[in-house]
């Protein structure tokens, strides 16, 4: 069973892919609320798969996820999922360059030595 922390890990690959490879992807492991599923969508997923906050909490659970979704494509003047389809990947950033970096000094500021180094 996933949890949303598994998701940040997964966002970055979705939008370094986004834009670079041909194919449709989706976004595995870590997607439990509609924010979760936004970030991927937008990070490049063009589907999500839910089964973990599904099993935990049952099929009715989507339907909260979906009203969440749609309220808040509604709040930020989205019509559409497409839309938001890889709208924070790298292939669409301003500075690929800057958003490498911060990508590179998150993995260094996460990173542990192992015991015994």
């Amino acid at each position: 069973m996933s949890d949303s922390s598994e998701l940040p890990l997964r966002l970055r690959w979705l939008a370094i892919l986004s834009g670079h490879v041909d194919a449709s992807l989706l976004a595995t492991g870590g997607i439990h609320t509609a924010l979760d599923a936004i970030k991927a969508v937008m990070a490049g997923a063009h589907a999500v798969q839910m089964v973990s906050a599904l099993l935990k909490r049952g099929p009715d659970y989507l339907r909260l996820v979906r009203d969440d979704l749609v309220r808040w494509m509604s709040e930020h003047g989205y019509d559409s999922i497409q839309s938001m389809c890889g709208a924070l990947s790298l292939a669409r950033c301003p500075d690929p360059a800057a958003y490498e970096r911060a990508n590179y000094m998150q993995i260094l500021q996460s990173w542990r030595m192992p015991a015994g180094w």
